[in-house]
């Protein structure tokens, strides 16, 4: 990022681009063995309900909480077995999104890590137990 004042969603292009990097990331998800399982089968909500919190997220609008109220996150993940195996499955699949659009690779840096520590607060469940 170029400024301290600009915001994460500012620096990656904003809506047009974040919108690109939600539709390369979920079918991703829905291909990977461990978290497709996981989702349904339309897609598409989950598509503009993530679009809307990593939009907030990110540092642009308020959409997610406008519609939604308050985002909690991890009491929203709950009822899904989410692993240490599987928080890590989630972020390399934003990885490869962030690549497949075209992120530079300072700002997939900054995302990854910025997604990194909700990705493994939502860990509610051991490896053994699934």
């Amino acid at each position: 990022m170029t400024s301290s004042k600009i915001s994460l969603y500012e620096a990656i292009g904003g809506p047009e681009t974040l919108r690109l990097i939600v539709e390369a990331f979920y079918p991703k998800v829905q291909a990977h063995p461990l978290l497709g399982p996981l989702f349904p089968e339309d897609i598409d909500p989950v598509i503009d309900k993530q679009y809307m919190f990593l939009t907030q997220f990110f540092g642009g609008p308020s959409l997610y909480s406008d519609a939604f109220g308050h985002p909690m996150m991890r009491a929203r993940h709950l009822p899904f077995p989410i692993t240490p195996e599987r928080a890590e499955a989630w972020l390399g699949c934003m990885r490869r999104a962030l690549q497949d659009v075209g992120i530079e690779e300072d700002l997939q840096t900054i995302i990854i890590d910025r997604l990194s520590a909700p990705a493994h607060h939502f860990v509610n469940t051991s490896e053994e137990e699934t």
